[in-house]
């Protein structure tokens, strides 16, 4: 029997199945709204089954944007427009998330397939960078050097992601993720590759961990408590000294728990461009399940499982609760139903909406 579609209960939501969509950039915004082509994604995909559907990096600030194409939600205008967001992935039977960040040091960017680079200092669209210290990413594309941040911008930053929940919950997303990885500004002030500050906010783990804690607290203070309280974390980064890096992330990661953390989604820091990542399918998994099992925090991850005999073997071997199936959802939007005639579940078309059901099933030619 199929445990990937089985429900999962989390606080008071329960997802259909334990498949969902993380989040995935779109950049097709103009200064952070949503607009037609984020309804007709989001629908498409909600209508393919998935339980869970995580809305794209949404920006807490214009400065926390990584490209001038990034979604916001910091003023109301976008958060009226993210409404119309949810009612659609609802009407289709999943839950909406939605996953807020700060882009930090690796903002104001070039859209992928207009250079994935910074963009240069005389583009009127480019803005000023802040991180934890004034150290640039690098790796031949992110060459700007960032401001360090003033406690002030610390402040800021961390009433920002508090006015962006609000926003959300407003909206009528029903489960909320920080986005705590790849790089971004609180991947920043946890790693060594990028903090190298002298005051409260960096230093030893309980420094640079500061500024994630005091983050997540003040979020959830305002996130209801019967809603997901969720986070994507890099717990490690592939350079050299994973052992120590995921023996400080494991101890972090509990100090989450503690502060009311859900669930996380299990990532990679991508802090460095000297990463030396082993790209292969499933690669996370024995990662996730060691962050479950030194934690008791019920987790999911992406990278690797987008074929369901995968997918499935994560959750049968209690590695993931939820598997995070981003890149094959935009190959095949129903990958759900694709995934429910592979592992044999009986009348795999009821996963999509009635109106496909209807046919799908009632017409086998």
């Amino acid at each position: 029997m199929s445990k990937l579609f089985t429900p999962f209960t989390l606080k008071g939501v329960t997802l259909r199945n334990r498949i969902a969509v993380p989040p995935m950039c779109q950049y097709m915004a103009d200064d952070g709204m949503p607009n037609d082509w984020h309804l007709a994604h989001y629908t498409e995909i909600a209508k393919g089954g998935v339980g869970l559907l995580i809305v794209e990096a949404t920006a807490v600030s214009p400065d926390g944007r990584i490209t001038p194409g990034c979604l916001g939600i910091w003023n109301d205008e976008q958060a009226l427009e993210h409404a119309n967001i949810v009612k659609a992935i609802k009407k289709a039977g999943a839950v909406p998330g939605l996953q807020i960040a700060h882009a930090g040091r690796k903002a104001s960017a070039n859209r992928p397939w207009e250079g994935d680079d910074h963009m240069t200092e005389d583009d009127p669209r480019a803005w000023e960078t802040m991180a934890p210290s004034a150290i640039a990413f690098g790796g031949g594309i992110l060459p700007k050097t960032p401001r360090e941040m003033t406690l002030e911008d610390i402040e800021r930053v961390k009433a920002d992601f508090v006015s962006a929940a609000k926003r959300a919950l407003n909206a009528g997303y029903e489960w909320l993720e920080l986005h705590f990885a790849h790089g971004y500004l609180a991947q920043s002030f946890f790693s060594s590759h990028s903090n190298k500050r002298t005051d409260e906010y960096g230093g030893n783990l309980k420094g640079r961990s500061k500024f994630l804690l005091e983050t997540m607290a003040a979020v959830r203070k305002v996130w209801p408590a019967h809603l997901p309280f969720t986070m994507r974390f890099g717990v490690l980064e592939f350079d050299g000294r994973d052992e120590q890096t995921l023996r400080e992330s494991i101890e972090l990661t509990n100090q989450f728990r503690e502060g009311g953390l859900d669930m996380m989604s299990v990532s990679i820091g991508f802090s460095t461009p000297d990463a030396n990542i082993p790209w292969g399918p499933a690669f996370m998994e024995p990662i996730a399940k060691k962050i479950k099992d030194s934690t008791q925090l019920p987790v999911s991850s992406a990278w690797g499982f987008g074929k369901p005999d995968l997918a499935e073997q994560a959750v049968q071997n209690d590695a993931l609760d939820i598997v995070m199936i981003g890149r094959a959802h935009l190959e095949n939007p129903h990958w759900t139903y694709t995934a429910a005639k592979a592992l044999g579940i009986e009348k795999p078309a009821l996963v999509l909406p009635a109106p496909y059901a209807h046919w799908l099933e009632r017409y086998k030619i």
